[in-house]
């Protein structure tokens, strides 16, 4: 496991995937953590509606401030969306989606699907392996 995963359990005992994964990289982004918190907590959940997962959008926003661009130059968007696409393909390599009721098997965004996830203890049993996973892809690549 790489030192970033190793912190994931406590983490997201208290924060969202999308939060767990954006804070755990601020500080070497030179983004406060309570900042990088605050701007990533209406990504859990697959936004909400179970939809990309926290730990994708998490991931997206620090490719964004690691390598994102800030011009027009068709160079640096070309990076920034390779880079992306890349991180889509092995995450999508070790859990088959990017989605987050296709990944959890649970449609949290209804009342159902967030009863049914809980009774399952499916948030604390799946959630910490795709921020884990998450982590790990940024690490090796960035």
């Amino acid at each position: 496991m790489t030192s970033k995963s190793n912190k994931v359990d406590a983490l997201f005992s208290n924060f969202n995937c999308a939060q767990t994964v954006f804070s755990l990289f601020a500080p070497e982004l030179g983004i406060d953590k309570n900042a990088a918190l605050k701007i990533s907590s209406g990504f859990g959940g697959g936004m909400t509606c179970a939809e990309t997962c926290g730990a994708i959008t998490g991931s997206y926003m620090v490719i964004g401030m690691k390598h994102g661009h800030s011009t027009s130059n068709p160079d640096e968007k070309a990076n920034t969306k390779l880079r992306i696409q890349k991180f889509n393909e092995k995450f999508i390599a070790k859990h088959g989606s990017l989605i987050c009721k296709k990944l959890l098997g649970s449609d949290i965004s209804t009342v159902e699907g967030l009863s049914f996830a809980h009774e399952k203890n499916m948030l604390k049993l799946k959630c910490p392996n795709f921020i884990k996973s998450a982590c790990e892809i940024l690490e090796s690549d960035l």
